[in-house]
């Protein structure tokens, strides 16, 4: 199993970063290779995305969901991942967003990309397409304020 840690801050406020961040199915917007999210219900979501060259599909589940604090999932069935993001505010209208994201990398051509650093630069960028687009629009495309608890 492998393990990315990666922050970023936001010039906007942990309300609206946060909400954003509750459109799933807007993810494919600013994260490379995120061909589609699909959200099933409250907890479930549907991905597919490309990976290594290949086309990926899995379903996730919320575990945790605290409005405007924590975001956590885990894979239920296909490609093995788990995560949990965290906003904090930074001062003024700033937010840091926390990133950790654990996958379990398949066959050569997943582990030498993950061996040289593509997965973790791509997290990397995603952050940086999130931060440009919210920044951007200065206002969330949506909002879910919800809460789920394992």
């Amino acid at each position: 199993m492998e393990k990315i840690q990666k922050s970023i801050e936001v010039e906007v406020p942990v309300q609206t970063v946060y909400n954003q961040w509750t459109q799933f199915e807007e993810f494919p917007r600013f994260m490379e290779g995120v061909k589609q999210v699909r959200q099933l219900d409250d907890k479930r979501l549907h991905w597919v995305a490309e990976i290594g060259g290949k086309e990926k599909e899995w379903d996730a589940r919320i575990t945790e969901q605290i409005p405007d604090r924590k975001i956590a999932w885990q894979s239920e069935a296909g490609e093995h991942t788990s995560g949990t993001v965290t906003f904090q505010p930074a001062g003024g209208t700033r937010t840091r967003v926390n990133l950790e994201l654990s996958y379990d990398p398949k066959g050569f051509v997943e582990n030498t990309g993950d061996a040289l650093g593509f997965v973790s630069g791509r997290v990397k960028n995603d952050l940086e397409r999130f931060k440009k687009f919210i920044e951007h629009r200065g206002q969330e495309t949506g909002a879910w304020r919800g809460t789920i608890k394992s």
